[in-house]
């Protein structure tokens, strides 16, 4: 298996994680489909957003994957007044990685990350790879600290 990015960051930082790769479908990127594919509940798929706030710039969520998040909690919680997802073209020139495929570990610059408090309600969660068609499986724990995120009620 090709060491992604986002795993060499892993590595480097000693964390603990299994590396899952699934069948891609390019008609559907979804959350629900990862899910599908790895055989776990949805709720457990967490999906990286990237978001832009009127007063700090880019900000990243993770949410999981059948929620949408809630732009006025993410603007308190970042300390914006709105924030409004980039658009999609933007994603790649942001945070270095592809739609369907972007890891909240490695992006270009270390943005200010924002995590669904939901994820502490859970021993391992899913996140990208950094690639599409490959998950790591992660502690709640080591997200938050690998990303310096901030949990909260952002769905």
């Amino acid at each position: 298996m090709k060491k992604t990015n986002a795993m060499r960051i892993l590595d480097r930082s000693k964390v603990s994680y299994n590396a899952i790769t699934y069948q891609v479908d390019e008609s559907d990127l979804s959350a629900s489909h990862v899910a599908e594919s790895l055989h776990q509940d949805v709720s457990k798929v967490f999906k990286t957003l990237v978001l832009e706030g009127d007063k700090t710039g880019f900000v990243v969520a993770c949410v999981p994957g059948a929620e949408e998040v809630h732009l006025k909690n993410l603007a308190a919680l970042s300390g914006n007044k709105k924030c409004a997802m980039i658009p999609m073209k933007d994603i790649l020139k942001v945070t270095g990685y592809i739609r369907g495929g972007c890891s909240p570990f490695g992006m270009k610059k270390q943005f200010p990350t924002f995590i669904d408090e939901s994820v502490l309600l859970f021993n391992k969660v899913y996140v990208s790879a950094g690639v599409r068609g490959m998950q790591v499986e992660i502690s709640p724990a080591d997200l938050i600290q690998l990303t310096r995120g901030k949990t909260g009620k952002i769905t």
